[in-house]
């Protein structure tokens, strides 16, 4: 992993730059800089002045054929509000049309996505409906549309839910899910850190695949400080890398966390969250801090934790919820919990995010983007639509707008439309310049420059000249 990186920065050095102010567009040329100017009206264009924009899209695309052009990556976002927040985000979706099959947390026990209503929507083990429907984790389509969505809220990074390094389950799906994220997280700014499940390592001992638990959470720690701390976007605090562990639920004594930390070098100790009121106890020196997590006493909850437990811990961190409820039992897996917290149109993520003493947190965790299964999900769905994408987009004071969110919607599913029945997110496709694909990922490219109305625009004239006219 440590090469990968290493290769794709070279990669980005030698590849294409393209300099775009709001009207003209620059490309540097080994002999000389020329320009071509594709001056934007933000108003509607007619069908003759979106055939002209593909063509100028044309020229600019056959100067970047002569040209050494560098792509300058990362999405800059400004935000009013300075508080950092990160999406928990679960990487653990598989789809038919990806895979080959339907995963576990579309299915559970009982449910079938190949069964598809009147409405056109598949039987999935959710009270709740992607927008985009179900799809893969590893689908490179549904990746760019996260992530572009998040840039457009003020997200500033995500929080994989992560299982181990060990091939048993489907936590090397997960893990291999988790790692085909990583440049596009690189392309568009964003931060990612890892939350450790640590019943993996009492699972593995289980399986004859460890001695005992501490010597499987080593394993698992050397795989997390060899390939993700290498990348450039891992979260930071005070120039150590974050590492979270949800719990700890079955690793629960100071001095075997101690033993497991022993892994990392004291310079590069991570700083350590585990969920409230645990650090002191079970974890011990080796805690850096705490984060909260959903309760079934709600607000409650949030109130106790910001009242007595960052006077013990280095770090604080408050949480954001749109609601809980879980599907596991009408999904067949058993009751797991016997609460709930309704989304109340929304009104439940508005108290958790603007909850007053997430002023004293020294970040935020959106609990979840897309945790499905158990309703906590943020992502834009058939029920929501954009609704907490928008509370986002208030609260961290960005200046893009729903208007700007659809239009991420409207380039995944041209993707999808114009896709071929061959290309598959496991295969990698040759570069067609001479399809609308080029105009697709040239809508990307404005997107993430924050021009977003030409890429609306583009996208008008792809579905209009390469759809509806096909």
């Amino acid at each position: 992993m440590n090469r990968n990186y290493r290769l794709r920065s070279v990669l980005i050095i030698i590849s294409f730059v393209f300099f775009f102010s709001c009207e003209k567009e620059e490309v540097s040329t080994t002999s000389e800089t020329r320009v071509v100017d594709v001056t934007f009206s933000e108003s509607d264009l007619s069908a003759a002045e979106l055939k002209q924009l593909l063509v100028e899209e044309d020229s600019l695309l056959l100067l970047t054929d002569t040209a050494k052009i560098m792509d300058v990556s990362g999405m800059e976002v400004v935000k009013t509000n300075p508080k950092k927040v990160f999406a928990h985000y679960m990487p653990w979706f598989q789809s038919k049309p990806v895979d080959g099959y339907w995963g576990n947390h579309w299915t559970m026990a009982n449910m079938n996505p190949d069964n598809i209503d009147e409405y056109g929507k598949r039987e999935i083990a959710s009270f709740y409906y992607p927008l985009i429907g179900p799809y893969s984790s590893v689908d490179p389509d549904l990746q760019e549309y996260h992530f572009l969505m998040m840039k457009l809220a003020g997200i500033d990074g995500v929080i994989f839910d992560w299982y181990g390094s060990r091939d048993f389950y489907d936590y090397q799906v997960i893990k291999e899910a988790t790692e085909s994220f990583m440049w596009r997280l690189e392309d568009l700014g964003l931060d990612f850190s890892v939350m450790y499940e640590d019943r993996t390592a009492v699972q593995a001992v289980e399986l004859g695949l460890a001695p005992n638990k501490i010597e499987a959470a080593k394993h698992d720690f050397n795989y997390i400080k060899d390939t993700y701390f290498a990348s450039p976007r891992y979260m930071k605090w005070r120039n150590k890398p974050f590492l979270f562990v949800f719990g700890p639920h079955h690793i629960q004594e100071p001095e075997a966390w101690d033993e497991i930390f022993s892994v990392f070098s004291p310079a590069n100790k991570p700083n350590y969250l585990s969920i409230w009121g645990t650090a002191a106890n079970w974890v011990g020196e080796s805690a850096s801090g705490e984060f909260t997590w959903v309760d079934r006493t709600h607000l409650e909850a949030h109130e106790h934790y910001y009242w007595y437990y960052p006077q013990f811990n280095k770090m604080t961190v408050g949480s954001a919820y749109p609601g809980f409820i879980n599907y596991s039992e009408e999904g067949g897996w058993g009751l797991q919990h016997d609460w709930q917290i309704p989304h109340n149109a929304g009104d439940t993520f508005v108290e958790t995010l603007n909850y007053t003493h997430h002023k004293d947190a020294d970040f935020i965790q959106l609990i979840t983007w897309n945790d499905f299964g158990e309703g906590t999900m943020i992502e834009p769905t058939e029920e929501f639509g954009f609704l907490y994408l928008q509370l986002l987009q208030q609260y961290t004071g960005v200046s893009y707008t729903p208007e700007d969110l659809q239009t991420a919607l409207e380039l995944y599913q041209l993707r999808k439309a114009l896709a071929s029945n061959e290309t598959t997110a496991k295969t990698t496709a040759i570069k067609d310049n001479d399809g609308p694909k080029k105009y697709l990922d040239r809508a990307y490219f404005y997107m993430k420059k924050g021009k977003t109305k030409r890429a609306k625009a583009l996208l008008k004239a792809v579905r209009l000249y390469h759809l509806e006219n096909n």
